[in-house]
Parts: structure tokens; C-alpha cells; sequence
């Protein structure tokens, strides 16, 4: 087992590598998201505010709930409410489709994507930060593992 991973969970016992594999994904999983939580939290924002922002930069034309939440990295089943919370600060608009009434379209402001603008530095740290512990050969494998777990049928 490696020492990290050792100091980390205050623990000898490892019944196999793979469970170690596993261990080390999730103890590295939760670092990384606390890192990104307080370059968000730093601007008032949670990650599943910023990622509903974030995926609404993307779309000018907005996207309706169901389309946010398809492209969330960690789908939320309360991206109603999150979505409320943004509007409520000015940072997400709503109106209805065009093509049918019944659907809520919400689209970012123009305060959301000066926050957007604000936060954007601390993200672009967060990567270097990322990037100087991890080669970029390794961020290429890293990638290719994760989507073998994901990315494949179960």
C-alpha cells in the first residue's frame, strides 16, 4: 500500500490491490472536489452552481432542466432548486420555448457570466495546480481509465 494511502485512512490493512485501487480513487476523487468546492465557495458559489452556469455559457440559446441535468458532472435532483437559487441572485434567466410553451428554458445573465469571468482564474489555478502533479501522459491515462469505468455498458 502506498504511504499516502496509508496517512490517509490510518490503516495497514488492504485486503487486495484492487481494493487499494479503489481506495485511492476515491480518497483522490474527494480531494480534488474539495479543492474545486472552496475555488467556488470563494465566490459564493457551490460546484453545482457553477456547473449549471458553466453548462449555460456554453448554450446562449439556454437549455431546458432536463438537458442541464444530462449534461451535469454530478447530476443533482435538485437542479430545480439550484437553478431557483440562481435566478433569485440574477445570475439565470427563465422563459418558455418557443417551439412548446410548457417548457422552461433558463439561459445565463449577463452578472452570471461576470461571475463566471471572476471564478475563471481560480479554475484555471486549480488545473495548473493539477497539471503540476500530474504529466500531461498521465492526465491521458487517467482519462482512458475513468472512461473504461464509466464510459462502457454495465
Amino acid at each position: 500500500m502506498g504511504e499516502a494511502l496509508r496517512r490517509r485512512i490510518e490503516s495497514e490493512r488492504i485486503e487486495s490491490p484492487v481494493q487499494e485501487a479503489l481506495l485511492n480513487l476515491l480518497v483522490a476523487a474527494d480531494h480534488v472536489r474539495q479543492r474545486v468546492n472552496r475555488a467556488c465557495a470563494a465566490h459564493g458559489l457551490t460546484i453545482g452552481q457553477y456547473n449549471v452556469l458553466r453548462i449555460l455559457r456554453g448554450a446562449p440559446q439556454g437549455h431546458p432542466r432536463s438537458e442541464i441535468l444530462r449534461r451535469m458532472i454530478e447530476p443533482a435532483p435538485d437542479v430545480t432548486r439550484l437553478v431557483d437559487r440562481l435566478e433569485a441572485r440574477g445570475l439565470v434567466e427563465r422563459g418558455r420555448s418557443a417551439k412548446d410553451r410548457r417548457l422552461s428554458i433558463s439561459r445565463i445573465t449577463p452578472r452570471g457570466l461576470e461571475l463566471l469571468q471572476k471564478v475563471d482564474p481560480d479554475i484555471a489555478n486549480f488545473h495548473a495546480w493539477f497539471q503540476s502533479r500530474v504529466p500531461l501522459p498521465d492526465c491521458q491515462e487517467i482519462s482512458r481509465i475513468c472512461e473504461e469505468l464509466y464510459g462502457a455498458p454495465a
